[in-house]
């Protein structure tokens, strides 16, 4: 049973300094969605669909998803605008239960594992201007826990580790620095991905290669097989692979609702969360989709489907600007990354702060600062993360070393997806059992709009859940973890101290 009136309008809370106005939270969103995603993600999605016409289509479905879904929060969010946003949707509309099974996702693998994803990312664009950062050049070599795993400390890691310490430091200072970076990067990535859009367009325009794509923009060519027997030639093909090629569109889109997380810190937050949900992910939908047209009409798709290391934003900007591309594209990835990081840094402790409020996490993670902000909730949260920085995964076969934190992410896609499908089903759920709670803003096109996400991502999910079995099993399980923890958090007076 929820803990608030149902009759009565949410209460705001009042122990932060509230200072994210709508440029500001839209800044959040858009921040926390462009990372290195997007710079990388066409290639696999290529090699699964085929085809350009099908490649924008499933960015285009990608989205209207993502819109639609935001569009949906913006209900729950007007509705409770409190620090923690979809972990206080989730256990109003079901239980706290559920809420914690976010939570806890959320910490150990969703939002740390991206984190430190973005991180090495971060890392890995600076090695290549300053060539003495590599994956292989070690301060400590690695060191084997266990078989299958070590622990190990490269320049790349190093660099990684020191960009979670300094955002982590400086977003523990006052929201006004957190602020500050998160708009000044955010405007300036968002610069540099309409600066890669006009350059493809109007210097990469290759006239026969936008007859070789477009000619025949829906025939396949040569498409993974997604499953034995079964790739995007054929009809009942091309479905599936479309909902798989949903996973690098969407990771790619992801964290768009960290700025729920925020809402303690938001001015008017009833208003400013959902239009900034709106125009955060309507503006970085068509961004997405103008990126990958400014793809095919500079490479073909081939080249697409084959770019090294699957950077296509560096294979275009090679192409048009040989010899530069590659430092071009370098700095405006690691522009975008920091950004990025430092948005999901700045939110995700906002929901441990939550946790902690309700004793389902370290109790210290519920107090602020004198800033005003979840100093403790950053901190532990900048811990795991670079644990997860720093511990490796080794295949003994190849005697290859891989990250733990690039393993896990691989398994929560599907869970996130699945957190996405529960929220949106509990704005159906509190309709029926809060009916007269004040909702400022009702969700677009209810209840047609929030049934098309929940028909669309359940089916993705299914598909996912069928034919990338084992990525998808793995997270269900990872969330399912929390149950025993959760029980055992319920079993203290307060959660456990630190």
């Amino acid at each position: 049973m929820s803990q608030y009136p149902v009759s009565v309008e949410e209460p705001l809370d009042t122990e932060f300094h509230r200072q994210l106005g709508l440029f500001d939270s839209t800044m959040v969103v858009v921040g926390s969605m462009v990372g290195s995603g997007i710079f990388l993600v066409s290639a696999e999605m290529a090699r699964q669909v085929g085809s350009a016409g099908w490649l924008l289509a499933t960015w285009a479905i990608t989205g209207v998803l993502t819109l639609a879904a935001a569009l949906s929060y913006g209900e729950l969010a007007a509705m409770m605008p409190r620090a923690g946003g979809q972990y206080v949707y989730l256990r109003e509309a079901f239980s706290p239960l559920w809420g914690f099974l976010y939570g806890w996702t959320l910490f150990m693998v969703i939002q740390t594992g991206t984190i430190a994803a973005v991180a090495v990312g971060f890392a890995r664009y600076f090695g290549v201007l300053v060539p003495v950062l590599s994956d292989e050049r070690y301060l400590i070599p690695p060191i084997h826990l266990s078989p299958g795993y070590a622990v190990s400390l490269s320049t790349v890691q190093l660099v990684a580790v020191a960009m979670i310490v300094l955002l982590t430091w400086t977003n523990t200072r006052g929201l006004q620095y957190g602020k500050l970076l998160q708009n000044v990067f955010t405007t300036a990535k968002t610069g540099a991905l309409i600066a890669l859009i006009g350059v493809g367009l109007l210097l990469g325009w290759s006239a026969s290669t936008v007859a070789l794509n477009f000619d025949d923009p829906w025939t396949p060519r040569n498409p993974l097989q997604i499953a034995p027997g079964l790739s995007a030639a054929s009809a009942f093909g091309m479905v599936m692979a479309l909902s798989i090629a949903q996973v690098g569109s969407l990771f790619a889109s992801d964290a768009w609702n960290n700025i729920t997380f925020t809402a303690g810190e938001v001015k008017d937050p009833r208003r400013t969360i959902p239009w900034s949900l709106a125009l955060g992910t309507g503006l970085v939908g068509v961004l997405y989709l103008l990126t990958n047209v400014a793809y095919l009409v500079t490479l073909p798709i081939e080249q697409v489907q084959q770019a090294p290391s699957d950077r296509v934003a560096t294979a275009t900007l090679e192409s048009i600007f040989p010899g530069l591309g590659v430092a071009l594209m370098a700095v405006a990835i690691m522009v975008s990354t920091f950004g990025c990081n430092n948005g999901l840094i700045l939110a995700g402790a906002r929901a441990y702060y939550a946790m902690a409020k309700d004793g389902l996490f370290f109790r210290r993670a519920a107090r602020l600062n004198a800033a005003r902000v979840p100093a403790w909730g950053l901190l532990l949260q900048g811990i795991w993360t670079i644990a997860l920085i720093l511990l490796r995964t080794y295949d003994e076969a190849s005697g290859a070393y891989g990250n733990l934190y690039s393993n896990l992410l691989e398994y929560v896609v599907s869970a996130a997806l699945m957190f996405y499908i529960l929220t949106i089903a509990g704005l159906f759920r509190l309709r029926r059992t809060r009916p007269d709670a004040s909702r400022p803003y009702r969700a677009f096109g209810y209840p047609v709009v929030p049934a098309l996400y929940l028909s669309a991502a359940t089916w993705i999910l299914a598909v996912l859940f069928v034919y990338r079995a084992t990525t998808s099993w793995p997270g269900l399980i990872i969330a399912l973890l929390g149950v025993p923890v959760y029980l055992l958090w319920r079993g203290t007076a307060r959660g456990p101290g630190i």
